[in-house]
């Protein structure tokens, strides 16, 4: 008998972290959508000046986390839904 692993193709674009600039995708575009709405409806010289200061310096905090984690945004909010303290039980089949 000749047995033969079959090989399947994995694509590394499946399984790359969605980034943009670097930094996790949709936190890099709400910091864009905040600092154009106050570029466009400040519509002076200063306003446009902290907008672009805010995505700039943003988005370099912004890759400082991706490249620790480029995940972190989601474990953070999944770390938000967990409770602060779980009371200690003899088992997790206890009914209240």
């Amino acid at each position: 008998m000749n047995e033969e692993l079959k090989t399947a193709d994995l694509y590394s674009a499946l399984n790359k972290p969605n980034l943009i600039f670097g930094a996790d995708r949709e936190l890099i575009l709400s910091v864009g959508v905040v600092a154009f709405a106050l570029i466009f409806t400040g519509l002076n010289f200063i306003s446009t000046i902290v907008g672009i200061a805010l995505l700039v310096f943003c988005n370099y905090f912004l890759r400082i986390m991706a490249k620790a984690d480029p995940l972190m945004r989601q474990v953070f909010l999944r770390q938000n839904k967990y409770r602060k303290f779980y009371i200690s039980r003899s088992t997790p089949f206890i009914k209240e």
